[in-house]
């Protein structure tokens, strides 16, 4: 059953209480997530993009596990979405069912799991693809129509959507159209030896870590909002968008990997995410001004999931991130006057 939607209203923050409001989650997230710390940060920061994550690892590396906590964490509706082949868009979204009031029948809006703050899509290329695009509206409008009526999600709205990149029979590969509603693609890396040894530990015992409540759904809104008031020199949004130019085979910045193997390179979407990700860096690096260097970060994940490669590059077993270093590699950092 899905959680109570959480009403936001508006509050100012200043810089410094984002900086440490950030520190406080990823502290509290760690008190559950052993290890990944990177992967944290990264989840937080497409938290606070308002944007949304597809994460892809094998199975029992905590997926679920972090977006649950981060839900905790940051107290919002969390709500989880096992997506199955059976799946249909209104198991999603919601419908519209028949009730009797007073002697009258009447169609109410029942709202389906996708209303709440924090929603985890399970395995989500398990589902047909008329069932994942009911997630589309939802991701870039913040609605869901439903028989003509429009319904509005509370923000924060965050969507989390893990795929299993081992077992592929059966599944349905998402479209670009949907791949590029994601902020970010996020590899879930297999724990070292020492890292294990502490989820095997904490895991097994009989206290049961768990992240205690230090932000509010009112104060995640707020982040996102002075995320997206942090200033940007003209040469570092220059920079991200040759950046992403680099990825079109047919460009004059594209490095001779991208002119090989690329089929397509990124949307607008990808220059987007590439500015708003470096201005959440540098805020949660307690700085109020982005620079080459935070774009450099965040091009990995931003971007990989933008790029198509064509045949040639699929058989040739070349990787998108390959193709992301390349394009670093190829696009110097503008002079400074």
């Amino acid at each position: 059953m899905t959680e109570t939607m959480q009403t936001t209203p508006p509050v100012a923050m200043a810089p410094e209480e984002f900086s440490e409001l950030a520190q406080a989650i990823e502290r509290e997230v760690g008190q559950v997530i052993v290890g990944q710390r990177e992967l944290v940060r990264q989840t937080l920061i497409c938290l606070l993009a308002n944007g949304h994550g597809l994460l892809e690892g094998v199975p029992g590396l905590g997926k679920t596990m972090l977006v649950r906590t981060m839900a905790d964490v940051v107290d919002c509706a969390f709500s989880r979405i096992q997506f199955t082949p059976d799946l249909m868009p209104a198991d999603i979204t919601g419908t519209n069912i028949l009730v009797e009031e007073e002697g009258q029948r009447q169609f109410r809006f029942q709202p389906g799991p996708i209303f709440a703050n924090l929603v985890l899509a399970d395995e989500i290329n398990r589902a047909t693809p008329k069932t994942q695009s009911a997630l589309l509206e939802a991701m870039q409008e913040m609605q869901v129509s439903v028989a003509r009526q429009r319904y509005k999600l509370e923000p924060p709205f965050f969507v989390l959507a893990t795929q299993n990149p081992l077992e592929m029979e059966g599944t349905y590969p998402l479209p670009e159209a949907q791949l590029d509603r994601f902020l970010f693609k996020l590899w879930v890396p297999f724990p070292p030896e020492e890292d294990l040894v502490a989820i095997v530990d904490r895991t097994t015992g009989s206290a049961v870590a768990r992240g205690e409540k230090v932000a509010t759904a009112a104060q995640v809104v707020a982040m996102q909002r002075l995320a997206r008031s942090v200033p940007i020199a003209s040469h570092v949004t220059a920079y991200a968008v040759s950046v992403l130019a680099a990825s079109h085979p047919d460009n004059e910045r594209a490095p001779e990997l991208v002119r090989q193997y690329v089929r397509y390179g990124g949307s607008p979407r990808g220059a987007q995410a590439l500015v708003l990700a470096g201005k959440i860096r540098a805020l949660l690096d307690s700085r109020y001004n982005v620079a080459i260097d935070d774009v450099r970060a965040v091009a990995l994940p931003s971007l990989r999931h933008r790029i198509i490669l064509n045949f040639e590059g699929e058989a040739e077993g070349i990787g998108s991130d390959a193709v992301v270093r390349a394009i670093l590699d190829a696009v110097p950092a503008p002079a400074v006057d």
